[in-house]
């Protein structure tokens, strides 16, 4: 005999609400103050980002202008980027556009 879990409407509520655990951005700006060794350093520090993964996004960030570096909660981001700005880095939370 063959059993399957009835449907429920808890079943799609609970993916709706764990679908928007990464509903923002922080986004770090590019200036022309702060050195790469010092913005790849504190990407690794606050952002937990690999040597290789911060290299890249400082990178980006020179050539862009900007770049998401990290994805997730406002609750989540919002202290990171603090340290981010504390360390004299520009950096905002946006949220995500609808994808």
């Amino acid at each position: 005999m063959t059993t399957t879990k009835p449907y429920s409407l808890e079943d799609d509520q609970t993916d709706v609400l764990t679908g928007n655990d990464n509903s923002c951005q922080l986004i770090v700006w590019n200036d022309e103050v702060n050195t790469f060794d010092w913005v790849i350093a504190t990407l690794i520090h606050v952002c937990k980002h690999t040597p290789e993964q911060a290299e890249q996004s400082a990178m980006i960030i020179h050539t862009k202008g900007k770049y998401a570096v990290k994805e997730g909660s406002y609750d989540t981001l919002k202290p990171m980027c603090d340290a981010i700005t504390e360390r004299g880095i520009n950096a905002t939370v946006e949220e995500l556009s609808e994808r």
